[in-house]
């Protein structure tokens, strides 16, 4: 198995992507066909995996301070992919660098580790000049170069890459997870399962029945601009008793104020509650793309 993630090595990708064959495979760490390729950035992952250039891919959705990872959430609509699992990682960011303290001038790191310390940074280095990086291990590869820069980034990457780690714990909440999604490349036969003969969503009660609990992801796009479209498309989950697990809009790229969205909610597409759902916002969509079930963390 070939697993692409957002590089280099010491990235949280990395970190989502060990934690999660940790997960999926006991004997993980004695598996002698296990690769992990590092990519350049996210859409870098997407296009590992829709090339076949690896089977798997894992990226960051969403941050528990800073939100959705936005391109990520255009990949999904871009690309056909399937998601198949999700792995949720503890955010403990650090300030790396080669030099002290008194020596930082520069600051680099991922823009999503950039916006969680925001406060940090405007407080403790308010005239340093701030860099954005493919990836917080990527910052700290850099850092590697001058004492006067300093990498946010994790414990693992200061002993990666050799930099001193001046302090720990920068972000601005104490509470920071991120939530990782691990997908592949949509196969032909994947829509066949959720779909009868005349389009509408099919599924049975084997999933459901086996205890565990799953979330769903789909996108949505409402065409039909009207008072209470979104509201009818909700109903329909709430008169069922389904939990949203999470909502966003995303611009539709089309023209300004046109948006698709972002649903997860709890159960899987072969429950047959949810295959009711799916099915009465069928007609009210002009778009839906189901992303996956998978099991939640």
């Amino acid at each position: 198995m070939n697993i692409g993630v957002l590089g280099p090595k010491g990235s949280y990708s990395d970190k989502a992507a060990h934690l999660w064959l940790e997960k999926e495979h006991a004997s993980y760490p004695l598996l002698k066909d296990i690769t992990i390729q590092y990519c350049d950035d996210i859409i870098d992952t997407f296009d590992s995996v829709v090339t076949n250039a690896v089977d798997t891919g894992i990226v960051p959705v969403e941050n528990s301070i800073e939100g959705s990872v936005g391109v990520t959430l255009d990949m999904l609509m871009e690309h056909e992919i399937q998601i198949i699992g999700e792995i949720v990682v503890p955010i403990e960011h650090c300030l790396l660098s080669k030099g002290n303290i008194k020596d930082i001038r520069v600051i680099l790191s991922h823009p999503q580790a950039l916006g969680q310390c925001r406060q940090f940074i405007k407080i403790h280095f308010p005239h340093a000049e701030i860099r954005t990086t493919g990836s917080t291990s990527h910052a700290a590869k850099l850092a590697t170069e001058f004492e006067e820069m300093a990498a946010i980034a994790s414990r693992e990457s200061a002993i990666m890459y050799g930099l001193n780690l001046l302090l720990c714990n920068v972000q601005d909440y104490n509470s920071n997870h991120t939530r990782f999604i691990v997908f592949r490349k949509k196969h032909e036969n994947d829509d066949l399962a959720w779909k009868t003969t005349d389009g509408s969503v099919a599924g049975s009660d084997d999933i459901a029945k086996s205890g565990l609990l799953h979330r769903t992801s789909i996108i949505v796009y409402l065409d039909r601009d009207r008072p209470g479209a979104l509201y009818d498309l909700l109903g329909e989950f709430a008169i069922r008793n389904i939990n949203l697990t999470r909502i966003e809009s995303r611009p539709s790229k089309r023209i300004l104020g046109d948006y698709v969205f972002y649903i997860d909610f709890a159960g899987n597409i072969s429950d047959t509650i949810i295959k009711d759902a799916l099915n009465s916002i069928l007609p009210k969509a002009g778009m839906m793309k189901v992303l996956g079930s998978y099991e939640m963390i």
